[in-house]
């Protein structure tokens, strides 16, 4: 089974690419279907491994053998992998329905549904992977697929400038990583991860130079690790790529942001705790890195106007919250709150697809409002998706979020105090941008081009998947919350490792209730800034226009960026090309070598006249060259 839970999607994407004369509804009938059994497997292999403790590790083929160095393409079945298995391929099934309808005018479906297997299948590879190399390899495969998918629509210039600047910004962050595993290959000899996990003790206090520095070797491989995870789970700094991804297809945006590639940089901390748990820097780096991203992502998404791009940076906010729940030591919570937030980030970008699907493409939500009624089945299930990201109570956010807060706290750490505060502040936050998103595109005046009768719910085919993950952002966090992380839990097993281990039994009653009263608080607020009373929000914008020009512009970094890198680069291009290339290799070299041969050619031609006497110039003027050259010799 283990088998073709991975190869199913490849099956399926190779299929569906070369079998496009099979016609369109072959491919999404194929696909979702060969998608929806790895669920089904998926399912299956983590309740057989939560009741039997039924885990393994199956050979594909021994990949490379040199000596004592060995890596083999594998299927490592974990706990930690079990999770995995379960996001992925559940979202990717849902994804992969619902863009059935969602794609149905687009002329392209078979190569749509094919990117999206293949997309499945390299994080797939990347989540069961024993050793760095299939992991780098699962890993690219991602970030390729992404550039396939942000840029689906290759004739919009937008999305192709996207799905390069995803490729590019992800490529800085693969450079970290590929150091760190060939830090790790060339010091411990072996990239296979038990093997180097049983090292790492030895190894803790070792100090190697790098770059005229001397530094502590497990500290310099977890930060190159790191650097990696920042670009692929878009952390501050190279957190640039993911607002921009909003231009591919909607079904894209909810596998990328609530399954596959922003999670993989989560994934790999956790994988990793065996190392990062030898390197106290490292992992405050890490909680540093989290609690900037959280507070900056939440801070811009209050100004934002585009439905996705606010529902973007949400991803952007959460993911901060996992990272720094790792640097705090918390890895099997950052999990918790991994395997959660899929359900309902999914629900809110699919339930976001069904508006702009409702609205003729609409996306600006000062362009909405007032249509609840018109899409009510998209609405209440809107509703449930931000009630569970805001961490109302008793849904899936409120278990996985405060959990977070509360195992910051119990940290008992200047980073964890930070981390807890910046929690419980981003969590008002989210309740505040979250309930101007809804309340701005369902409630209110209707401001759209689109005439109100033209307004329609989506298709039974894009609504029941959204009821599918509506089913696990209700329930998902108080079913898993004791498997997860709960007192007594044996889950993880040797998955994830803790030095040590925070406890969980000591927490203050006023932190179990000021993260849920201030959630609740915030909707009365954001109704009535938002909706009752829009007026202040306006004067505000006046009167802090630095302030809102500021968080409208994402901090500037974007431009930043331009300044320091992509302008000077451009001016060195273009010195290069003009004065270089252009002034300097082909003046002389082929651009003038040509002019020579054609002014020759030209002069020559002069004397191809017709007239005998030319002809006796010319062989007199050999015969001249001829005898002075013997005569010379």
């Amino acid at each position: 089974m283990p088998y073709a839970l991975v190869f199913l999607p490849l099956i399926s994407s190779i299929i569906c690419y070369f079998g496009k004369s099979l016609g369109n509804l072959f491919s999404q009938i194929l696909s979702s279907s060969l998608v929806f059994i790895s669920a089904v497997i998926s399912i299956f292999i983590f309740f057989d491994g939560i009741t039997n403790n039924n885990y393994g590790n199956y050979l594909i083929f021994e990949w490379i053998s040199s000596g004592d160095f060995k890596a083999n393409w594998s299927i490592n079945i974990d706990p930690l992998s079990s999770v995995m298995l379960v996001v992925v391929t559940s979202v990717s099934a849902v994804v992969h329905i619902y863009s059935i309808g969602y794609m149905s005018h687009d002329p392209h479906k078979p190569r749509f549904m094919s990117y999206l297997s293949l997309f499945t299948f390299a994080m797939l590879m990347l989540v069961v992977s024993d050793n760095f190399l299939q992991l780098f390899f699962g890993w690219e495969g991602v970030g390729l697929c992404s550039y396939l998918l942000i840029g689906f629509w290759y004739k919009k210039e937008s999305a192709n400038n996207a799905a390069i600047k995803a490729f590019i910004v992800n490529r800085i962050g693969d450079f970290g990583l590929a150091i760190g595993i060939f830090l790790i290959f060339y010091f411990f000899n072996t990239i296979n991860f038990d093997e180097v996990f049983s090292v790492i003790p030895e190894n803790k206090d070792k100090i190697i130079e790098f770059l005229g520095f001397e530094i502590n070797l497990i500290t310099l491989i977890c930060f190159s690790l790191f650097i990696g995870a920042m670009g692929k789970s878009a952390q501050f700094l190279l957190h640039t790529w993911l607002p921009d991804a909003m231009e591919g297809p909607t079904p894209v945006s909810a596998l990328i942001h609530a399954a596959t590639m922003v999670t993989a940089g989560v994934f790999l901390v956790v994988k990793c705790s065996p190392i990062y748990e030898y390197s106290t820097t490292a992992l405050n780096i890490v909680a540093i890195i989290g609690m900037i991203t959280a507070i900056f992502a939440a801070s811009v998404a209050l100004v934002q106007n585009d439905i996705k791009k606010i529902i973007a940076y949400s991803t952007c906010s959460q993911l901060g919250y996992m990272f720094f729940a790792t640097g705090v030591g918390a890895y099997h919570v950052a999990m918790f709150h991994l395997f959660t937030h899929a359900f309902f980030k999914a629900l809110l970008f699919l339930g976001a697809g069904s508006v702009i699907h409702a609205l003729n493409n609409e996306q600006d939500i000062r362009n909405m409002g007032g249509v609840w009624k018109k899409i009510p089945y998209t609405f209440i299930l809107f509703l449930i998706g931000t009630l569970a990201l805001t961490g109302f109570p008793f849904l899936s956010g409120f278990y996985s979020k405060d959990a977070i807060i509360e195992f910051a706290f119990l940290k008992n750490s200047s980073i964890g105090n930070y981390a807890a505060a910046v929690g419980i502040i981003t969590a008002f936050l989210t309740s505040i941008y979250s309930w101007r998103l809804l309340f701005k595109t369902f409630f209110g005046k209707y401001n759209g081009s689109l005439t109100k009768d033209k307004i329609h719910e989506s298709p039974l085919v894009m609504i029941v998947p959204l009821i599918i993950l509506a089913s696990g952002a209700i329930f998902a966090g108080y079913f898993f919350k004791d498997i997860f992380i709960g007192h007594n839990t044996n889950f993880w097993k040797n998955s994830i490792f803790f030095l040590n281990q925070l406890d969980h039994y000591t927490i203050p009653l006023w932190l179990l209730v000021l993260t849920p009263i201030i959630v609740v608080m915030a909707i009365p607020v954001a109704y009535y800034y938002f909706l009752k009373n829009t007026e202040i929000i306006k004067n505000l914008k006046g009167t802090n226009l630095p302030l809102y020009n500021f968080l409208l512009n994402k901090w500037y970094i974007d431009e930043l960026y331009d300044f320091i890198f992509v302008k000077p680069t451009k001016r060195i291009g273009n010195l290069l090309w003009k004065k270089g290339d252009i002034g300097i290799i082909d003046r002389f070299g082929p651009d003038g070598i040509s002019k020579v041969v054609k002014y020759i050619s030209n002069k020559s031609t002069k004397l191809q006249s017709g007239y005998i006497y030319d002809y006796a110039f010319v062989m007199l003027i050999g015969l001249s060259l001829l005898i002075t050259y013997f005569i010379l010799k």
